[in-house]
């Protein structure tokens, strides 16, 4: 049998034996005294500890003024204003109150006589409790239960006795509704899904100028725990009516999906992006599903196709921003100790949209590992994949579009090494050997390509620390100065390719990318782009730390970086852009981001990102960001640049009322291009959001919308927070 080159490469990788998964070691009991800069008293004899501390045991954190420990039992009898955190079994944080908590710190079982308890969206209180292991069932004696976060909630249960599991029912004996001080119904036993009710409806009302009036409803439907049924049923003065089902099902081990449908007569479509004419039979089909029937093994399947490329853009403008052109594929993984397998499978679904047609493509990973006992490690990367280039709307039909088998394997060693105890010195060497079948199409020419290509380089850096424990300051919450330095250099020599990128057809190529893009292989993947390379990249980090909350946290953390071709490439500078990433937080409520990119050349800035963030209290907090980019009209550039000025600014008037107003405002012409206004209602049960958004669209007629959005406390419609940077969210689908 005869083996080529890439063949015994793709055998070699293969040979590789699985280790087994250490155990993980059992977390550590940590005693520490509540006080920032208190001390523990703590008697040895009895295991009593007092005067505050906070107890740490895993995920779980208690704090008492006095605690006993039973070391034998793991457990622990806490005395005075006594507050338990930890996770449920589904991940949710869970805040336990008491004046005295009997807690075993292994199984999570709680006994006390008088509690609280916070879970959201579920707040209890009540006597003689007791939580089994893990919580799995809790059950209390004169215990009140209502989903209202106030002191005092418009409506409560009152029961004799509650059988609570999380997250699954609550069971209550001799139970009374009380609404406000009024009792309401009188239950002998009560019991009471504490997963989302079985069917229910959601309304949308409002006015958008490209609308008109609007409704738009769904109808939600819960037919067990695995499975959601939704039917949207939606109506638009100006553009018709649209109608669709969703599903939502978890299989279990069979993996878990959703699968939508939305279809809408639109009686005014209008055109696309080349004038042509948009059909009024819109329609937007979404179909995902992901499992992993075994550990270590995964899959997932999507499917988006579209009547036009702007039936999104119309109706669904949150998932729009998100994605302009959403792409479906089917991709599994087979991962292993040092060893990974992906197949992926990306047709061309809509063919309105540039897509990379791969059909398929497979790719064998080995993650970088030791090679026996000897100090050097490997890394290698190997793919096969059918090519097809479809260019979309944007191309010219046929002559842009090409095809062409690829199979590529790279393979790398690393010999990592210390010397004088803190210089870090790693040098590598790696092969890439390419083969591209006779391409279908195309500006290149015909005929089969056999690419090899040589790396060979090596990265320093060290590390240098000094601390200044003594150091206070109350104005920046400063406990303490630890400054780290670690000045780096990565040099990377590439010789020029048998085949150089433009005798090759283009799927993966070198995109235009506002960061430096990475410099040694496998991080950088773009295949068909590879290229002749001599260039030293000089990286320097500070970062300046201090104690907070008995963390360390960074109050500076700070990289320069660029890179020094020692040997341009036609087109190239022998100093690309100089960049600036800078994380600040002068206060833990206080922080700064900052992105800079400056042209050395021509001695001006490329870009800016700046953006503050203000978060002192749970009253209000602001936003205020500033984008910079300098136009960029080159071919395959940026494009027009932009020199924007956000804001969004949240307000707590009281615990019903609240407001937040967002703005974004482009310099380079004094255009505000959007505004955002909303006014949030805390209807106790419920919360109300009434947004009004106004946008400049300057070539076309102002887009301004008004609409008012409802969701449960207990089962928010959107995430907490979704609107602070993704307003969209209150406008409807």
């Amino acid at each position: 049998m005869k083996f080529t080159p890439l063949g015994l490469a793709l055998l070699a990788t293969v040979a590789a034996l699985a280790r087994e998964t250490p155990v993980e070691p059992a977390p550590e009991l940590r005693i520490d005294s509540a006080e920032k800069d208190g001390t523990v008293e703590y008697d040895g004899k009895s295991g009593t500890a007092n005067k505050g501390v906070v107890v740490r045991y895993g995920d779980s954190t208690l704090r008492a003024q006095k605690v006993t420990l039973d070391r034998d039992n793991q457990s622990v009898f806490a005395e005075g204003d006594v507050t338990i955190e930890h996770p449920d079994r589904q991940g949710h944080q869970q805040l336990w109150r008491g004046e005295s908590v009997h807690y075993n710190y292994a199984t999570k079982s709680i006994e006390a006589a008088v509690f609280r308890v916070g879970q959201p969206p579920f707040f209890a209180s009540g006597q003689q409790l007791k939580a089994g292991k893990n919580r799995a069932q809790q059950v209390a004696v004169n215990a009140i239960i209502t989903t209202d976060d106030l002191a005092d909630p418009g409506y409560r249960i009152r029961a004799k006795r509650l059988v609570f599991i999380p997250g699954k029912v609550m069971t209550a004996e001799e139970a009374v509704l009380y609404v406000g001080d009024i009792p309401v119904m009188y239950f002998p036993s009560y019991s009471r899904s504490l997963e989302r009710h079985p069917n229910f409806w959601t309304l949308t009302p409002g006015y958008r100028s490209l609308y008109g009036p609007f409704a738009l409803t769904g109808y939600h439907y819960f037919w067990n725990t695995n499975i959601e049924t939704v039917l949207n049923l939606d109506w638009r003065q100006k553009r018709g009516v649209g109608v669709g089902p969703e599903i939502n099902y978890d299989l279990g081990a069979a993996g878990k999906g959703t699968a939508e449908f939305y279809y809408t007569r639109d009686d005014a479509s209008g055109v696309d992006a080349n004038g042509k004419p948009l059909p009024s039979n819109r329609y937007r089909t979404t179909f995902t599903h992901e499992l992993e029937p075994w550990e270590g093994f995964s899959a997932k399947a999507v499917v988006r196709e579209q009547s036009d490329p702007l039936v999104v853009h119309d109706f669904f403008e949150h998932e729009f921003r998100q994605d302009t052109q959403p792409k479906s594929f089917f991709e599994a993984s087979q991962f292993w100790d040092n060893f990974t397998l992906d197949a992926l499978a990306q047709p061309q679904i809509n063919d309105f949209f540039r897509t990379v047609e791969r059909l398929p493509d497979v790719k064998l990973t080995g993650l970088r590992q030791q090679v026996w006992d000897t100090p050097v490690y490997y890394e290698t990367e190997s793919s096969m994949a059918y090519l097809r280039y479809r260019d979309g709307l944007l191309g010219s039909g046929i002559s842009t579009n090409f095809a062409a088998l690829r199979a590529d394997t790279y393979h790398q060693l690393i010999l990592p090494q210390t010397f004088f105890g803190w210089l870090n010195v790693t040098p590598r060497a790696g092969g890439r050997y390419t083969y591209y079948g006779d391409p279908d199409g195309g500006p290149v020419p015909g005929g089969a390509h056999d690419r090899w290509v040589f790396n060979t380089g090596a990265e320093i850096s060290f590390k240098a620390a000094r601390v200044w424990p003594g150091i206070r300051n109350e104005t920046f919450d400063i406990t303490g100065i630890r400054h780290i330095i670690e000045p780096s250099i990565n040099y990377a020599y590439v010789p020029q390719p048998n085949v150089v990128p433009s005798q090759l057809p283009q799927f993966d190529q070198e995109l235009p990318s506002h960061r430096l893009l990475p410099l040694e292989f496998p991080d950088y993947n773009s295949i068909d782009s590879v290229d002749s390379q001599n260039t030293l990249r000089l990286g320097l980090r500070n970062k300046i730390q201090t104690k907070r909350s008995d963390l360390v946290e960074n109050v500076v953390n700070w990289a320069v970086y660029t890179d020094w071709r020692l040997r341009p490439r036609p087109g190239q500078t022998t100093f690309p852009d100089l960049y600036s990433d800078l994380d600040f937080s002068p206060r833990n409520w206080v922080t700064f981001n900052s992105q800079l990119r400056y042209n050395i050349n021509a001695r001006d800035w490329t870009e800016a990102n700046h953006r503050l963030t203000l978060l002192p209290n749970d009253t209000w907090n602001w936003t205020l960001g500033h984008r910079y980019l300098k136009d960029d009209p080159t071919p395959g550039g940026y494009g027009p640049g932009n020199n924007l000025i956000s804001s969004s600014l949240y307000y707590k008037i009281n615990e019903d009322w609240g407001f937040r107003f967002s703005h974004y405002f482009e310099a380079r012409d004094g255009v505000l291009e959007e505004q955002y206004y909303t006014i949030y209602r805390d209807l106790r049960s419920w919360t109300a959001a009434l947004t009004l958004r106004l946008r400049d669209n300057r070539t076309s007629t102002s887009d301004w919308a008004v609409v008012l959005t409802f969701q449960l406390k207990a089962f928010p419609r959107f995430g907490l927070g979704k609107d602070t940077d993704r307003a969209d969210w209150l406008l409807g689908r």
